[in-house]
Order: C-alpha cells, then structure tokens, then sequence
C-alpha cells in the first residue's frame, strides 16, 4: 500500500507559546504533519530552554521533547520589521497559539480580534490556567495549581497527610491533548464556514472534566458523598490496588466478578483458606466493597510472601490483570514498548544522538514518528524569513540589528 499523506500536511502553525501545554500542543500536530513555526524572544527564547534535564549544563532535553519536528524563528516583535514579519507569517498561518495570560497578546495587537481581521480562516488556540472567562481568568497559574484546585490531589496519597505531587504535569498534557482534537474540529468546521474561530483552553476545566467519578459520586448522592484520600487501593472497585512483595511492588486488577473469583480461589489454594473463595459476602461488587476490610488483609499477606515476578506468573496463569510498578529504566527496556516505537532516536547538530518519548499516535497509511530534532535557537530565521519575501540584504540588516538573533551553534550548521 502506498504511504498516505500525514493527515494535517499543508497546515501552517504559529507556536508562540512557551514551557509545556502550547509546545505539547504544537508537537503533536507536527507529528500529525503541520509545518510548525516556532516564535522566540532573542538571546533566551523559549523558558524551557532552562529546565531540567539539562544536557552538560546547557541543552534541556525538556525543550527537546516538547519542540521536535518545529522550525524555530527567533524575533523581536518590538521592532517594527520584527512585528511586519510575525504578521506576514500569521497572514499566511491556519493554526496559531498561545499560552499567555488571558489579555496579554491583545496588549501586543496579537490577539484573536487583530489577528482574525486579516485572516478570517485563522484558528486561534489559548492555553491558560483558568480560561478567558469567570472571575479567575486574571489570575496566573501552571499545572501544579490547576491540578490542586480541581479535586484529584484530595483524592491521591495515604489519608491525613499532604497529597504527593503527581510528578508528572498532567494538567498541561491533558490541555493540549483536548486541544489537539479541538483545533482538528475547528480546521474540519472551516471547510464549510470559511472561517475559523477562538478556542479558548484552560486547565482547571480540562482536569475538572477528567473525573470519571468523582464529580457524579457528590452530584448523585445529594452532597453526601466526597471522594477523600484512600492510600493505594480503590473502596468503591474491590479489588484494585497496589500491594507490596518481598521485592518491590504490583498492582492487581481483580474487580470483576469473574477475575475475583478466579482470584480469590487462587489466593485460597494458596494460602491454606479456602474459604476465602467461597464466602459469598464477596461474591458480588457491592459485597467486596462493604467487606473490603476483610479482603485486603489476605491479599496483603498472600503477595508479602512471594515476590513480584512470582505473584505475576500465578495471576497470568488465571488470566488476572496485574503489573509491576516499573521505574523508567524498566519502562524503556520493556519489549512491549520497544516493539511500539515509544522511544525515538534523533541526531541533534550539537549532542548527536538523542533518544526521547515518541507520541502515541499510530495510523494504518502513514508514520507520524518525527525524526527531526527540536531547533536550535533561530535556526530557521533565514529560511522563513526568505519564504516571505524578503531579500537578502533585508535579512543580512535585521541579523545585523539584531531583529533576528541565533545562537551560534547555528553558524556552523
């Protein structure tokens, strides 16, 4: 079968966003085959740039995670020629974003209003911590805010201590990856219309949005019921948690009546306690939830005896799901996720090889893996710079009065 073409090749993206939910945004639709335009301040660019891991010191491999697959154009809009060439490339652009505080880019001209006047089709993506609208949108916030305010960290970590920090920025991911889906509708919906509009982002509604549970457990009990701390297993999906080997940790996934009683039996057998899979207290869902606190003894003691690979051979054996708790080194030497291309390898022109986390996607026509290493900083400024016109000498004097800046690894290209 011949190779399809990546479904958004031939958008045109303006990421003037900065840090990680703008720039995860942007590289997934790289990934999907958007030509993607990075816009940064001279001399430093893109906060990211600065944070953790830092490769001798200077190269994030934050930064390199998140702007893979991008052309980078370093530019001061404060400068007339710099603001022109922004503009131009916006002119010309289907997809822009952002991530600024609500209010900061029209202060700039740069926002929807302005920018759609001269591009109706233009679709237009803010990312911020609260939105647009409500008597918060002021305010300024990152992941870490939105993910306390939005009722997961009360309900994470062991009851009565301060919930643990997820370590991961489920916020900003989890905003650009819905902001991937609305910007594709948006770019569907302009086929018809004519036109774009303004998608307006926030990450306290996005994390509000992911409870599954939550939110209808306190709406459907009139207020009484709040979802609170519960350590490391679930009180309302007996049994599903995380229990401690004599080497290390697992979780096991034996919710359902039928991979209960399987377990249960198993655990029985096992332990000298057959009983255990014949009390029929625990025979249904509503069952083992009320007598959870009869069950979760047994299990303890049944994993505590036997270590982890042991306890996942015997519940592979009865088609139980479970799992080791992996640190990352596991996590990259699993075959599984060899065998899916999570782990891309690029050559950057500064540190060679580098290997980071590939995007989840995986169409039947096409590869969205990108082999191209986020840019250095104003690595492409002549190049788009020319692709709108302008001549040489225009851009040899916007170098020259620092309009345009690189850094100079890029010389040596």
């Amino acid at each position: 079968m011949n190779a399809q073409a990546q479904p958004l090749s031939g958008i045109r993206v303006i990421d003037y966003s900065h840090f990680l939910a703008g720039p995860y945004l942007s590289r997934c639709l790289a990934a999907l085959g958007a030509e993607v335009i990075k816009i940064e301040r001279p001399t430093t660019g893109d906060a990211g740039r600065q944070h953790a891991w830092l490769v001798d010191g200077l190269t994030s491999g934050y930064y390199l995670q998140q702007n893979m697959g991008k052309k980078g154009l370093c530019i001061n809009i404060k400068d007339p020629r710099g603001r022109e060439m922004l503009e131009k490339l916006c002119d010309g652009a289907d997809v822009f974003i952002e991530n600024y505080r609500p209010g900061a880019l029209k202060k700039l001209g740069l926002g929807y209003e302005d920018l759609s006047k001269r591009n109706p089709g233009l679709v237009y993506c803010s990312i911020s911590a609260y939105g647009h609208t409500g008597p918060d949108s002021h305010r300024a916030g990152f992941g870490l805010i939105a993910e306390a305010k939005s009722g997961i960290m009360a309900m994470v970590g062991e009851p009565g201590e301060a919930p643990p920090l997820l370590r991961i920025a489920l916020g900003d991911i989890f905003t650009g990856s819905n902001a991937v889906g609305a910007i594709c509708a948006a770019l569907l919906g302009r086929v018809k219309s004519g036109r774009g509009q303004h998608i307006d982002m926030a990450l306290y509604d996005c994390l509000v949005s992911m409870h599954e549970y939550a939110v209808q457990c306190y709406t459907l009990s009139g207020g009484k019921e709040v979802p609170v701390q519960t350590g490391h297993d679930m009180p309302n999906s007996t049994l599903y948690g995380v229990f401690t080997a004599q080497d290390g940790y697992l979780v096991i996934a034996a919710q359902v009546d039928d991979a209960w009683k399987r377990f249960a039996r198993l655990v029985g057998e096992e332990t000298g306690n057959p009983g255990f899979a014949q009390d029929t207290r625990f025979h249904s869902a509503g069952g083992r939830n009320e007598h959870r606190l009869d069950i979760l003894p047994v299990v303890r003691a049944w994993t505590a005896e036997r270590t982890v690979a042991q306890c996942l051979a015997a519940l592979d054996a009865i088609d139980v799901p479970s799992a080791k708790v992996q640190d990352i080194a596991e996590v990259l030497a699993d075959p599984q996720i060899q065998a899916r291309g999570m782990l891309v390898e690029q050559e950057h022109p500064v540190l060679g090889k580098v290997s980071l986390a590939n995007l989840p996607y995986r169409f039947s026509g096409c590869d969205t893996t990108i082999t191209e290493a986020a840019p250095l900083l104003g690595q492409h400024n002549r190049e788009i710079a020319a692709s709108l016109g302008y001549a040489d000498a225009d851009i040899d004097a916007m170098v020259r009065d620092g309009v345009l800046y690189a850094e100079e690894a890029v010389s040596r290209l």
